[in-house]
C-alpha cells in the first residue's frame, strides 16, 4: 500500500476544500453575518492539515487500484468530517452527527436532510449546504486531475473509482483533459441554468443555490415547501436542467465535435434514459389528474417529479406521499434506477439496467433455441463478458448492502415503507422517500445508529459501492499489492 500517495492526495483534497469554504465566506460578508467566522477558521485548518499531509509527496509516485479506491472512499469521508464543522461551531447545526449527515448528503449529492426548518439556517450555511451538492457532482477527484499535473496511469484509478457508471473510459487521450472537458461542459450548464433562472425571476441567491443543487442533482432547497413556492415556469426550467445533468456527458462531448454528432443520438442508454421519464410522465399524469387543477397542472407535477427522481435530485413541487399507489410505486421504481451513467446521477444507472434486461433476454432465448448462437450487445457492439459479470456482481453486492441496511435501522421501530424507502432514498442519493421521511418529512427522527448507516449508503452509493467495501477490508493495509 502506497501510504505517501494516500497522505499526499488527501493533503491536496483537504486544500481544495480549504478554497472551496471561501464560497460561504464570501456570502458571510455580503449578507454581514457572524457564522462566516467558523467557515473562514476551518478553511484554515484544512489548508495547515491538508499543507503537512501533501508536503514532500511527488505525483509521480506509482500506484494501483486498491490505492485508488482507497484514496477516493478517505477523500470523500475526510472531506465530510471537515465540511460539517462549521455547522456544529456556528450553532446552526449543534448535534455533530446531524451536522455530518448533513454535509455527507450534501457532498453525495443525495439532499436527505435532518433540519426542520430549512429557512431558519443563514445564507452562508445555506449556501456552503447547496454548494457541497456541485462539488460533490462531477466529483472534487476529477476536479483535482483537471488541475493539477497528470501523475500517469494511475489517473485512471482515481477516475473510475469516482465516477458513476459501469465503466470508465477516456473522451479525449490523456486522462487530465477528459477530466477538463467533463468540468467544462457541467460549469458552462451550471452557468446556463443560473442566467435562465435569473431571466425567469427567481433571485440571485436562489438561482445560486438551485442551480448548485441541480447541477449536482443533489436536491436541498432553501426554502420549507422545497420548490413548491416557485413558478411553473421556474418549475419547469429546473426539471428540464435536472433531467439534462442526467444525462451521459459524453452526449455532450460528442455534440461538441464536427464529427460526432450524430453519434450523440445514437447512445442507447441516453435513448432508454428518454424512454423511461416520458412513459413515467404520462402514466402519473393521467393517474394524479382527478387530484389537480388541470391537465396543464397534473402534467407540471408529474414532470417535475419524474425529472427530480430519476435523476436522484429530490426537489420536489407536492407531497407525492399523497399521490395514488400507482404514482408513487413508479417513483419508487426510479429511485432504482437513477439517471445515465457518466452523468451526475445517482441509481443504479439506465446503463446497467439495459444491461440486465438483455442479459435475462439472452438466457431465455437460449432455453427456447438451444443451438442458436446469440450475443448480448448494447450500441451494436457485443459486451465484453467481463462487463456482464460486473454488473451482475455489482447488483448482488446491491442488494445485499440495502437488505442489511433496512435490518440494521429497523431497530428505531419506524414502519416498512419509511425504512425501505430512507435506505433506497439514501443509497440512490435521491434525497426524499415516503412516510416519516417523505417531501415534507424528515431524517431528525432517526438514531445517531441509523443515520451512520444510512451515512455509510450515501457514500457507497455514490461511490458506486466499491471503494467503501474495499476500504472496510483489513488486508488493504497489509504491505503486499
Amino acid at each position: 500500500m502506497n501510504h505517501s500517495a494516500i497522505r499526499g492526495i488527501l493533503g491536496v483534497v483537504l486544500k481544495f476544500e480549504a478554497a472551496f469554504l471561501m464560497v460561504p465566506c464570501i456570502a458571510a460578508l455580503i449578507y454581514g453575518e457572524k457564522q462566516g467566522i467558523w467557515f473562514f477558521a476551518v478553511a484554515v485548518g484544512c489548508f495547515i492539515t491538508g499543507w503537512l499531509l501533501a508536503r514532500g509527496y511527488r505525483n509521480d509516485r506509482e500506484f494501483f487500484s486498491k490505492e485508488g479506491f482507497t484514496i477516493v472512499a478517505l477523500s470523500w469521508i475526510v472531506m465530510s468530517v471537515a465540511g460539517a464543522l462549521p455547522f456544529t461551531l456556528s450553532g446552526e447545526i449543534p448535534n455533530y452527527i446531524d451536522a455530518l449527515f448533513e454535509t455527507v448528503s450534501g457532498f453525495t449529492t443525495t439532499g436527505a436532510s435532518i433540519l426542520l426548518d430549512v429557512e431558519a439556517l443563514s445564507h452562508t450555511a445555506l449556501l456552503w449546504r447547496s454548494f457541497t451538492h456541485w462539488i460533490g457532482g462531477m466529483g472534487v477527484i476529477v476536479l483535482v486531475l483537471a488541475i493539477l499535473p497528470s501523475g500517469g496511469g494511475q489517473s485512471m484509478h482515481l477516475m473510475r473509482a469516482e465516477s458513476p457508471g459501469p465503466s470508465v473510459g477516456k473522451l479525449v487521450p490523456r486522462m487530465k483533459d477528459s477530466a477538463k472537458l467533463l468540468y467544462m461542459i457541467y460549469l458552462i450548464l451550471t452557468l446556463t441554468q443560473i442566467v435562465i433562472l435569473l431571466i425567469a425571476g427567481m433571485p440571485l441567491f436562489d438561482s445560486l443555490c438551485t442551480a448548485f443543487g441541480t447541477a449536482g442533482t443533489g436536491g436541498f432547497g432553501i426554502k420549507n415547501d422545497s420548490f413548491a413556492g416557485y413558478s411553473a415556469l421556474i418549475q419547469v426550467i429546473t426539471a428540464v436542467f435536472m433531467i439534462l445533468f442526467g444525462v451521459n456527458f459524453n452526449a455532450y462531448y460528442f455534440l461538441t465535435t464536427k464529427n460526432n454528432k450524430k453519434q450523440a443520438f445514437r447512445i442507447e442508454e441516453v435513448r432508454w434514459y428518454f424512454a423511461i421519464i416520458a412513459f413515467a410522465v404520462i402514466v402519473i399524469t393521467i393517474n394524479i389528474l382527478s387530484m389537480c387543477t388541470g391537465f396543464w397542472d397534473a402534467l407540471n407535477k408529474a414532470f417535475f417529479q419524474v425529472g427530480s427522481i430519476i435523476t436522484t435530485t429530490g426537489f420536489a413541487t407536492d407531497d407525492f406521499n399523497l399521490w395514488p399507489a400507482l404514482s408513487k410505486t413508479i417513483l419508487v421504481a426510479l429511485m432504482f434506477v437513477g439517471a445515465c451513467a457518466g452523468s451526475t446521477g445517482g441509481g443504479i444507472k439506465v446503463s446497467r439496467i439495459v444491461i440486465m434486461l438483455k442479459t435475462v433476454r439472452h438466457e431465455v432465448l437460449k432455453y427456447i433455441h438451444p443451438r442458436s448462437v446469440n450475443s448480448v450487445k448494447l450500441e451494436g457492439k457485443v459486451l465484453d463478458k467481463n462487463v456482464m459479470r460486473g454488473t451482475t456482481a455489482y447488483l448482488l453486492t446491491y442488494c445485499a448492502i440495502f437488505m442489511a441496511s433496512i435490518i440494521l435501522i429497523s431497530i428505531d421501530d419506524f414502519d416498512f415503507t419509511t425504512n425501505f424507502t430512507a435506505v433506497a432514498a439514501t443509497f440512490n442519493n435521491i434525497g426524499p422517500g415516503l412516510e416519516v421521511v417523505g417531501p415534507t418529512g424528515t431524517f431528525h427522527y432517526y438514531s445517531w445508529f441509523s443515520k451512520i448507516v444510512l451515512m455509510f449508503d450515501m457514500l457507497a452509493g455514490r461511490l458506486e459501492l466499491y471503494p467503501m467495501l474495499v476500504l472496510l477490508n483489513p488486508s488493504i493495509w497489509k504491505g503486499k499489492r
